[in-house]
């Protein structure tokens, strides 16, 4: 056994590669890191410390932090308007719908009570954020779906769903943990105002959040740079989720999520940077969040369950949620098409049900091993493939609209092209353009054109470019032909964003190899073009 520093180590370490060498296998990259684990915890190698074990739910609240957070600043006020009550009743109906399907096989298939059959329900239905909110924020920056607002209404939906399934565990498991004192009011009515009190003081704390860190971070400037703003963020939002549990008067999470959702309106750059932030921060706690949860798994009790849990899963999902999207969707103007795309894009499994799949085994409640072992089960299921599904099914199912910038993070691949001759002007092209590569994080590439073959004259760029690029990833092009057709035709294979251009001062006009072609380039780019003119001696 490790000790918790070197379990740390293993956990990112392990856990980054497996995710890679995975995806490069063509499946999520959260199936590698739970299968590692699986091996590094107890019921294979158990090479995890005990220590890191028992803070797994820490870490699981900050990584479900982070991604309702990003789900929020990813979310869209006006596709969400035109839903009308469609994000709500998806909210609602699918989960509850799920539940009871569950609870009347489970009672038919294990013989379990009322009560029995309905928390299995409860733990089965909740939708996983860590596996959704990723997903249609990806399909968000490619365009897929943006024209209704389907990954908008599916988020908001979940985050709902949550908030709603979670006081039905409570009020099942028999507890009054995080409840209001509603001694002697029938528990439906005291379900509903509990259920009311979370999600509208879950919104009312979030507007609340978002205009602490407008007031703090752009007001009165306390943060000095990005890193400062985004631990302010995650602190205040950290808080928010640590006080919800004694505070019974809103959701924590919900609290999260809706203050990303305003902060897009209260100061749109602000929430910009902080949809980059949160996706860094992001890219770290899944790999604890799945590794844990890997770690978390009981191979015995699991097999014991298999045949029976995978029916559940299937009737459930089938017919359960099938049934709640129908309603949900119902006089939408949805597509069948659309509608379809729920069955991959809103049945994932995961957080939820590593939070709470073991609490009735520990309350000693009877089929409390089966449930935590059908709850393993959904996530080992529902995961990895929703994970797979909604990017594959996405083109197939859902229309391509215009993508908005403002409520996604876009992230393309950024390179600039820099032609360069052999004159003094090349040095000064290659340090503007290294400039600019340094702030925008991007690739370079330096082009120089030829009539003949000139080993002295690449020989030089060479040089040129390991000087002033030896921080940033580029590469040389030596080619022959006409100079505009050649900058052009590499302009457009390598898709840059911009093409940075010599030209030299009014002294050097023996060289006139840039002069001529920055008019041509200029008339005929339809890339951004920048002039860069030699300084003077």
């Amino acid at each position: 056994m490790s000790t918790p520093l070197e379990t740390l180590a293993l956990i990112l370490v392990l856990g980054f590669f497996s995710g890679q060498l995975v995806r490069r296998l063509g499946a999520p990259a959260l199936i590698g890191m739970i299968l590692v684990g699986i091996l590094l915890g107890p019921a294979v190698m158990n090479l995890l410390h005990p220590d890191v074990l028992t803070a797994a739910p820490l870490f699981r609240a900050v990584a479900v932090m982070v991604i309702l957070m990003k789900a929020g600043l990813g979310l869209d006020r006006q596709k969400l308007a035109q839903q009308g009550t469609v994000a709500l009743r998806l909210g609602i109906l699918p989960a509850l719908c799920e539940m009871a399907v569950v609870a009347l096989v489970a009672m038919a298939l294990l013989g379990f009570d009322l009560r029995q059959g309905l928390l299995l329900g409860a733990i089965v239905a909740p939708e996983s954020p860590a596996v959704i909110v990723p997903g249609m924020l990806r399909l968000k920056s490619l365009g897929w779906g943006v024209n209704k607002g389907i990954s908008d209404a599916i988020l908001s939906g979940s985050a709902l769903s949550d908030v709603l399934v979670l006081l039905l565990f409570s009020l099942l498991m028999g507890t009054e943990q995080g409840g209001l004192p509603l001694n002697g009011v029938p528990p439906a009515i005291a379900l509903g105002v509990q259920a009311l009190l979370e999600i509208g003081g879950g919104l009312i704390v979030g507007y609340g959040l978002a205009r602490a860190l407008v007031l703090l971070l752009v007001r009165q400037h306390w943060a000095q740079n990005r890193v400062q703003t985004t631990l302010v963020s995650a602190g205040v939002a950290l808080a928010a989720v640590g006080l919800a549990p004694r505070v019974p008067l809103f959701s924590g999470y919900l609290a999260v999520m809706s203050a990303g959702f305003f902060l897009i309106d209260m100061d749109a750059p602000l929430a910009r940077q902080l949809r980059g932030s949160f996706d860094v921060l992001w890219q770290v706690a899944e790999i604890f969040l799945f590794v844990l949860l890997g770690a978390s798994v009981q191979l015995g009790v699991l097999e014991q369950s298999l045949g029976i849990g995978l029916l559940i899963l299937l009737v459930g999902t089938l017919i359960g949620r099938g049934l709640g999207w129908y309603l949900s969707t119902l006089g939408s103007n949805w597509t069948p098409a659309e509608r379809l795309f729920l069955l991959p894009g809103n049945s994932a499994k995961a957080t939820v049900q590593a939070a709470i799949g073991a609490l009735p085994l520990s309350a000693g409640i009877p089929g409390g091993e089966t449930m935590l072992a059908i709850a393993v089960l959904s996530i080992l299921v529902t995961a990895p493939l929703g994970a797979w599904a909604i990017p594959t099914f996405a083109p197939k199912l859902l229309q391509k609209g215009e993508v908005d910038p403002t409520k996604v993070l876009l992230q393309p691949r950024i390179v600039l092209l820099a032609p360069v001759d052999t004159s003094s002007v090349a040095a000064t092209v290659l340090q503007k353009t290294a400039e600019l590569a340094r702030r925008a994080d991007a690739e370079v590439i330096v082009l120089h054109v030829q009539d003949v073959p000139d080993p002295k004259g690449v020989a030089t760029i060479d040089a040129y470019a390991n000087q002033f690029l030896a921080d940033i990833r580029h590469r040389v092009i030596v080619t022959a032909g006409p100079v505009t057709e050649a900058i052009l035709a590499t302009a457009q294979l390598y898709n840059v964003a911009e093409i940075i251009l010599g030209k030299h001062g009014q002294g050097a006009f023996k060289r006139v190899l840039m002069g001529s072609v920055c008019q041509s380039i200029l008339e005929a780019s339809t890339r951004p073009v920048l002039i860069v003119e030699e300084a003077r001696s």
